[in-house]
C-alpha cells in the first residue's frame, strides 16, 4: 500500500541494484571494448604477434650504380613468462657470447616500466638488435629447446657498397622514447635514419610493416599461425632513391682530401644536382652498422677533427678572394662602376688595404679579376655604399648598405635552403645594418669601418655549398635552382633569380675565364676545355691561411661548378684550384689524364692529425 512505510523503500533497493548492474556492466565493457589491456594479456596467453619489418629502400648514384643495400639480421626477443623457472641464464649467456652483467642490465632497462613504457610479461620484448648470422649461429640450433621465452626474428641491416659519401648516405640507429611518441609506427627496438638523407627520406625508406600471428598451446609452446594465416600482412618495401650524387666524383673527392681538413662541392648548374658532396675527415659508413655502432660512434664524436661535422654544409668561413665575384655582380648592378672602370693600385704598399702582388695600375675590372686585387674591390665596395654619401646622419648610407645586402643574399649566401632536402645546413652570415648599430652605434661605422668585407673576410661567412651555389649562379648568369639531392625530385620551379641584371654576368664570368687563362689558375687549365674559376687564400686565427676556390666549365653551356676548401693549407692557387681542376676533368671527361697531379692531391697531407676510419 500507499502508505506502508517499506514501500518506498522497496524501490529504493531495486535502484540501487539496478545501479550496480548498470555500473558492473560499464565497467567489463570498458575493460573489455575501450581498454584492451587485458583483452590482450588473454589474447598473449594463446597468441603470439610477431612483427615483420619491411627492407629499407634501396640507395642508387645518378648512374644507377648501388650504394645502399639490405643484408639478413637478426634480433633476439624475449617474452617474460615463458621463461624457465629453473634457471639456464648462464648457459644463454655461454651461447650468445654476453657476460652475465649484460644481461642483468638488459633485463633491467626491459622490466623498467619508466623507460619501456611497452614492457607487459606477456608480449615479446627486444632483448638484443642488429645481429648478423655468426653472432646467432650457434644460438639458432639450441634456442628452442634450452631457452624457453627466448625467439630470433629477422630484420635487415644496411650494407655499403662503397666505403665514401658517409656525411651524405647518413645512418641508422634505435628510435628512442621521443620518437615512439611522435611516431606511432615506431616502438621500442625498431631502428630510423639518425641523419643525412636516411633522416631525410625516412618516411620514404622505411616502408611499411607485417605481422604474423601465431597460434601456442596449453604449454606455451607455438603450434602454427593463427586461423591458417588468414590475419597476417606481409610487410612492404620501402622506396628506392636515385641520388644526384655521381659516386666516381665523390670518391675522387674524398680521396683528394685524405690527410687534409676541408670540403669539396660540385653542383650542375642547370639543375641545381648535388655532383659531390664531400667532408674530411670521414669515414666509411659502414663503421656505424650493427652492434659497433655506438662503440664507433663514441670514437668519431670524441676525435678533435670532428668527423662527425659535414663541413660541406655546416662549417662557416670567410670566403676571401672568392666572393669577389660576387661583389663585382653587386657593384655593377648598384651603378658604383661600370664595366669600364678603372681604380689605381700601388701593390703591397696600397692603403687602406694592400694588394696581395704587384701588377699593373690603373686596374679594370677584368684585370682585377684576374689578378685578384683588393684594391680595386675595396674601392668598388666603398663607392657602392657611399654612392649618395657617408655623413653620420646620412639614411642613404644604409640605405644603400641593405641594398648591398639584399643583392648578395640573392645568391643564396648568409641563408640555409629551405626548399632544400640537405640536412643541417649552417646559415653562413651576411651582416645586418643593425647588428653594425648594435657594435658601433647608429652613427658610428661607414664604409672604411667594415672594409674587409668587401674582399670577403671580415664578418662575411659563408659555407662550401652556398659558394659552390653562387659559383652556379654565375654560371647561369643570374638565376640558381635550390641544390639538392634526390634525382626524382624536380626541382627547376624552384629557380631562384639573383638582384642582378643577367647581362652584368658575362663580365664576371669573362674576368673568371681569365684567371684560368692568364691568373692564378693558369697552371691547372684543362686543355681544349674553357674553365672560370677564382682562387682565394683566407687568413684566419688559427693558423696558416685557408685554401679556397670556385669555378666552373665549360664557359659556354656549364656543365659543373665546383667549391673547394681545405683549411690550413695556404694558397688557394696550390690547393683548392688543382682539385677544382681535377674534379672538373673527371667530371667532363669522364677520366683524368694528369694522374701525377691527382698522385700529388691524394698523397699530400697537410694535416698530420686527420685520421683515416674505414
Amino acid at each position: 500500500m500507499i502508505n506502508d512505510k517499506y514501500y518506498y523503500r522497496h524501490w529504493v533497493i531495486m535502484g540501487i541494484i539496478t545501479a550496480v548492474v548498470i555500473l558492473y556492466v560499464c565497467r567489463l565493457f570498458y575493460l573489455q571494448i575501450i581498454e584492451d589491456k587485458y583483452r590482450r594479456q588473454a589474447d598473449s596467453n594463446a597468441l603470439v604477434h610477431r612483427t615483420k619489418y619491411a627492407p629499407r629502400g634501396l640507395i642508387y648514384d645518378r648512374h644507377g650504380q648501388l650504394l645502399v643495400f639490405n643484408q639478413p639480421a637478426y634480433d633476439i626477443v624475449v617474452t617474460i613468462n615463458e621463461m624457465s623457472k629453473t634457471g639456464g641464464c648462464a648457459r644463454f649467456c655461454r651461447d650468445i657470447n654476453i657476460d652475465w652483467e649484460y644481461y642483468v642490465d638488459r633485463m633491467s632497462e626491459i622490466k623498467n616500466v619508466n623507460t619501456n613504457r611497452g614492457y607487459s610479461r606477456y608480449t615479446p620484448q627486444i632483448f638484443m638488435t642488429q645481429l648478423r648470422m655468426e653472432d646467432i649461429a650457434q644460438l639458432q640450433e639450441v634456442i628452442h629447446s634450452n631457452h624457453p621465452g627466448f625467439a630470433i626474428q629477422h630484420r635487415t641491416l644496411r650494407d655499403y657498397t662503397y666505403p665514401n659519401a658517409a656525411q651524405v648516405l647518413g645512418s641508422i640507429g634505435e628510435v628512442s622514447q621521443n620518437d615512439i611518441e611522435k611516431d606511432d609506427y615506431y616502438a621500442r627496438g625498431d631502428y630510423a635514419g639518425r641523419d643525412g638523407l636516411e633522416y631525410t627520406y625516412e618516411k620514404d625508406l622505411r616502408g611499411e610493416k607485417g605481422e604474423e600471428i601465431l597460434l601456442r598451446n596449453s604449454r606455451g609452446r607455438i603450434v602454427g599461425n593463427y586461423a591458417e594465416g588468414k590475419y597476417d600482412s606481409e610487410p612492404k618495401a620501402g622506396t628506392d632513391i636515385t641520388l644526384t650524387l655521381d659516386i666516381q666524383l665523390q670518391i675522387l673527392a674524398e680521396n683528394m682530401l685524405q690527410g687534409k681538413i676541408g670540403s669539396i662541392v660540385a653542383i650542375e648548374p642547370a639543375t641545381g644536382e648535388i655532383l659531390a658532396l664531400a667532408s674530411s675527415p670521414t669515414w666509411d659508413p659502414a663503421l656505424l652498422v650493427g652492434r659497433q655502432r655506438s662503440k664507433n660512434y663514441n670514437i668519431l664524436s670524441n676525435d678533435p677533427t670532428k668527423p662527425l661535422m659535414n663541413r660541406a654544409l655546416q662549417a662557416q668561413y670567410s670566403p676571401g678572394s672568392t666572393f669577389k665575384t660576387v661583389q663585382a655582380c653587386v657593384a655593377l648592378q648598384l651603378e658604383a662602376i661600370t664595366p669600364n672602370t678603372t681604380y689605381p693600385c700601388s701593390g703591397p704598399g696600397s692603403a687602406p688595404i694592400k694588394c696581395t702582388h704587384h701588377h699593373g695600375s690603373p686596374v679594370s675590372l677584368l684585370n682585377a679579376i684576374e689578378q685578384s686585387c683588393n684594391p680595386y674591390f675595396w674601392l668598388a665596395y666603398k663607392n657602392t655604399l657611399e654612392k649618395k654619401g657617408y655623413g653620420k646622419n646620412n639614411k642613404d648610407f644604409k640605405a644603400q648598405y641593405n641594398r648591398w645586402r639584399d643583392c648578395v643574399m640573392s645568391f643564396g649566401l648568409g641563408h640555409k635552403f629551405d626548399d632544400s632536402d640537405l640536412y643541417q645546413q649552417s646559415r653562413g652570415s651576411i651582416p645586418s645594418a643593425e647588428l653594425y648599430d648594435k657594435w658601433y652605434g647608429a652613427t658610428g661605422w661607414k664604409a672604411i669601418t667594415i672594409r674587409s668585407n668587401s674582399i670577403g673576410q671580415g664578418e662575411v661567412q659563408i659555407t662550401p655549398l652556398q659558394i659552390a651555389n653562387a659559383a652556379a649562379t654565375i654560371a647561369n648568369a643570374g638565376y640558381y635552382i635550390t641544390p639538392h639531392l634526390n634525382k626524382a625530385d624536380s626541382m627547376l620551379t624552384r629557380r631562384h633569380d639573383t638582384k642582378v641584371d643577367k647581362n652584368y654576368f658575362r663580365y664576371v664570368q669573362e674576368g673568371m675565364w681569365r684567371v684560368f687563362e692568364y691568373g692564378t689558375g693558369r697552371h691547372h687549365k684543362i686543355p681544349g676545355i674553357n674553365m672560370c674559376g677564382k682562387t682565394g687564400t683566407v687568413d684566419n686565427n688559427h693558423g696558416r691561411p685557408h685554401s679556397l676556390f670556385i669555378g666552373f666549365a665549360p664557359k659556354e653551356n656549364p656543365k659543373i661548378a665546383v667549391a673547394v676548401v681545405v683549411e690550413n693549407a695556404g694558397y688557394g692557387a696550390t690547393w683548392a684550384a688543382p682539385m677544382a681542376s681535377l674534379i672538373m676533368e673527371q667530371y667532363l671527361t669522364d677520366t683524368i689524364a694528369r694522374q701525377d697531379l691527382k698522385q700529388r692531391m691524394v698523397t699530400s697531407v697537410t694535416n698530420p692529425n686527420v685520421k683515416k676510419y674505414q
